[in-house]
């Protein structure tokens, strides 16, 4: 048997200089000890209470989390956190696509936490159940306002139903003022029924609109504008002036044909550049004016009063919801139920109860 004839080459390849770690042992040892470390909702509450950052974007992240073992530390930091939240003032801000909320949120922002306010951002994006997408963008286009530290920015979850996404952002709003922020932003990402949950959690309503929008936007104005404490005309500057005073003329007319309100407030309508950044000092103007007015005449402590109750019966809608669709058991029942349905062998509405039955005669 012949032996293989071992192959050796005429080049020789040298042992280079050690090349060091990608990651420092330091940084890779403080990252490993960061992942291991778990927080208590006390502590979670304490980290909250001083103003830290991280420890406010973890609880919100539990905040979100759909999993059990977070949502019951959520809870126990958000009951903490109560006695210390209901200080700030709590503003939604909406409009139609192409408005410039980013660029007006950065411009009032900074007029905020330019005269020593706390300012948080935070979002609603019903639409991301659809699209699984991210508002990320926000925190770029305001990049003034990301690196402000007296500024807090976050998006809301990228993905959820609008009621869930919605109850978050409350719960959120509760963390936010504990942390002492004494102004909150509640923006909403699209057009349509978040402007209802963004109103339902705010104190003040402030709708943006474009002058010489079309009449496209018809329909979307009518059932907004009943909601709006105030209506901000933006882009107002260049060839742009004589527009947004035609569209504030029209505006503040058709505000008129609304009954006022139980706040006894007449809502207002302005004119602004985010870019020149005028009128932007008296948008701020209207909305303390509004909380003085409102504060005084009770309205403000009785909406927020209404507010909790509201909230209270939508979580246990939710709830409810969860638990029935989360049962693989009722899963089955439905999907045999929905069988019938389409063979026209039980209605819609007999199916429907004897679910539901079934469902409650098991918990009970």
């Amino acid at each position: 048997m012949k032996k293989e004839k071992k192959f050796e080459s005429a080049l020789e390849v040298k042992k280079g200089v050690e090349q060091p770690p990608i990651f420092s042992s330091e940084v890779v040892s403080s990252h490993k000890s960061l992942k291991k470390k778990k927080y208590s909702a006390v502590e979670y509450f304490e980290g909250i209470r001083r103003g830290d950052i991280t420890l406010l974007s973890q609880a919100i992240t539990l905040i979100e989390s759909s999993l059990t073992k977070h949502y019951d530390i959520a809870q126990e930091i958000i009951q903490l956190c109560i006695p210390h939240s209901g200080r700030s003032v709590r503003i939604g801000i909406t409009g139609v696509p192409g408005v410039g909320k980013s660029t007006f949120i950065e411009a009032l922002g900074g007029t905020i936490t330019g005269s020593g306010s706390k300012l948080a951002v935070l979002a609603i994006d019903p639409s991301s159940e659809r699209s699984k997408g991210s508002i990320l963008g926000d925190k770029t286009r305001m990049e003034t306002l990301a690196v402000d530290k007296n500024a807090f920015i976050r998006p809301s979850p990228s993905a959820g139903s609008l009621g869930g996404v919605a109850r978050k952002t409350r719960e959120t709003i509760i963390l936010c003022e504990a942390a002492g922020f004494d102004v909150i932003f509640v923006e909403t990402v699209g057009v349509g029924q978040s402007e209802v949950a963004v109103h339902s959690m705010v104190d003040f309503f402030l709708l943006l609109m474009l002058a010489g929008a079309g009449d496209e936007l018809q329909g979307i104005k009518r059932g907004i504008m009943e909601m709006a404490d105030a209506i901000a005309i933006t882009k107002a500057d260049g060839n742009n002036i004589a527009k947004a005073g035609m569209a504030k003329a029209q505006y503040a007319s058709a505000l008129h044909l609304f009954p006022i309100g139980e706040s006894k407030w007449s809502p207002k309508v302005l004119t602004c550049s985010s870019l020149t950044k005028e009128g932007i000092k008296e948008i701020w103007g209207t909305i303390n004016e509004f909380m003085k007015i409102t504060r005084e005449n009770g309205w403000f402590h009785q909406h927020r009063k209404e507010q909790s109750l509201y909230w209270m019966y939508e979580t246990i809608t939710q709830q409810l919801r969860d638990s029935f669709y989360k049962s693989e058991e009722m899963n089955e029942m439905i999907r045999e139920f929905e069988r019938k349905v389409m063979l026209d062998e039980m209605s819609s509405f007999e199916a429907a109860r004897k679910l539901l039955d079934h469902y409650f005669t098991k918990k009970c």
